[in-house]
């Protein structure tokens, strides 16, 4: 059941209660991070944008040399809808591949291992209200240089994200060398003369399916939007700042670092863009 303290998952070729999902501790995902995962949003059971999302996926399991399709998880995720009783309901997929076990070595396995598939479904439960704002605080990337990977080794993150928790917030903007990048969860943009900015892509950001939607979005409705790095040194100026996400949407940043953003309230055009976002997703959805 959606609200069941002990759903059905997916592991290993196998649905099963979560209860009786078990892990090898050679597993190289729990020794090393050495694996790739995907999230995934459904409206009213319809799910957004799922052949982007897995398509990254295939690309972080290509780089990490792990053999394991990305594509066949679909039909998975849409059997997890319906056996926890999600169809038709705004939820949650996740998805997780690492390579699998075997002895502990920093090298991959001397023998091919197979990989550990693991996939569970929830119901949706809003992070934030679009029309209250975020308030977010700044703090030093201190993750690895290939924050394009959507690895499981998100230890960065967590550290940045309990801070801003711990100080109050509910998101931290990581900064690398001056440049305010992405959330620890979403990715980040600002307003400027009416003009949306956005970190270009690089090995520093995640390649964000939200993110690219909002700037499709943004051509396609003819709002300026130019991918460019955003200076910590600038947000004192920024129209408005928001961050994006896939449990997120488009959601304002009404303080950075306890300091008012404009006039501490969500602003004209994250507001256009949270709505053309939300037209959008009827697009995509399938």
């Amino acid at each position: 059941m959606s609200g069941s303290s002990n759903p059905t998952v997916f592991l290993n070729g196998e649905y099963l209660p979560k209860s009786e999902a078990h892990l090898s501790p050679d597993d190289r995902g729990f020794l090393f991070g050495d694996g790739v995962y995907e999230v995934v949003r459904a409206y009213e059971g319809k799910f957004f944008a799922m052949k982007p999302h897995l398509g990254r996926l295939e690309k972080g399991l290509e780089f990490l040399e792990i053999d394991a399709d990305a594509y066949a998880l679909e039909p998975i995720c849409r059997e997890l809808m319906k056996r926890n009783d999600l169809e038709g309901t705004d939820a949650v997929i996740y998805m997780q591949i690492t390579r699998g076990a075997a002895p502990r070595r920093h090298a991959f396995p001397l023998e091919p291992v197979p990989p550990t598939i693991f996939a569970q479904a929830s119901a949706f439960a809003p992070k934030g209200d679009p029309l209250d704002g975020l308030s977010v605080i700044t703090v030093p990337d201190l993750r690895w240089a290939r924050c394009d990977i959507k690895t499981v080794n998100l230890l960065g993150n967590c550290l940045a994200n309990q801070k801003a928790q711990s100080l109050g917030s509910s998101e931290a903007i990581q900064v690398r060398d001056g440049v305010a990048l992405e959330g620890t969860a979403t990715s980040f943009f600002g307003v400027f003369g009416g003009e949306v900015r956005t970190a270009p892509k690089s090995n520093y950001i995640l390649p964000s399916i939200t993110r690219q939607t909002v700037i499709d979005v943004c051509h396609d409705s003819d709002i300026p939007i130019r991918e460019e790095p955003i200076f910590v040194e600038e947000l004192a100026k920024a129209d408005e700042l928001f961050m994006a996400g896939t449990t997120m949407e488009v959601m304002p940043v009404i303080s950075v670092d306890g300091n008012k953003v404009a006039d501490g309230t969500p602003g004209p055009v994250q507001r256009k863009l949270y709505e053309l976002f939300r037209n959008r997703v009827a697009e995509l959805s399938d």
